[in-house]
């Protein structure tokens, strides 16, 4: 079975996308360091798919340890990216938080994917790449305007430092990403 490490796993996004991981026949590995979260949602994620899943409590801006983790893994086929700050109005009064998390984390598992061989990853974007757009929808096509908040900014030059590397990579730039596991 292929292994994936999903960075930002016990998040809200994170505990959905470990049980569709586990539903597919994958082996989830989860780097989160709780900033957003707690392990209620990996006692959660154990409930719903009746068994213990891996988890690393790791800052994934601390290159040090996340190559503790690659490491530790070994033969890793993939990373989902979900790990960042996400309020908007926060990014606000404290930009360099969110520049130095949300673009840091990238810069660290791009690093670590190209040192240990790993090509593909998915990057949890946001629709806030798009600014105020000229047209209504939006989609994949549409230009980037001017971001309106920083937390926007650092989802924009995630998504540039993207297509400069040479992983193979998804960006999903979610407009509302809201539900619940029965």
């Amino acid at each position: 079975m292929k292994k994936i490490l999903v960075t930002g796993g016990a998040g809200y996004i994170g505990s959905h996308t470990i049980v569709e991981l586990i539903a597919s026949g994958y082996i989830p590995v989860i780097v989160d360091n709780l900033c957003n979260t707690s392990t209620e949602n990996i006692h959660g994620i154990e409930k719903i798919i009746d068994t213990a899943v891996k988890w690393h409590n790791v800052d994934c801006t601390d290159k040090i340890a996340m190559d503790k983790v690659f490491t530790k893994e070994g033969r890793v086929e993939g990373v989902i990216h979900l790990a960042a700050y996400k309020a908007v109005e926060e990014s606000v009064l404290k930009p360099e938080k969110y520049y130095n998390n949300n673009i840091g984390s990238l810069k660290v598992a791009l690093n670590c994917m190209q040192e240990n061989e790993v090509k593909n990853i998915v990057f949890s974007s946001s629709c806030t790449v798009y600014g105020k757009p000229d047209v209504l929808p939006v989609d994949e096509n549409s230009p980037f305007k001017k971001a309106e908040s920083p937390y926007g900014e650092t989802k924009q030059i995630c998504e540039e430092m993207l297509k400069a590397d040479t992983s193979n990579s998804v960006a999903l730039r979610y407009f509302n990403p809201i539900g619940s596991h029965p």
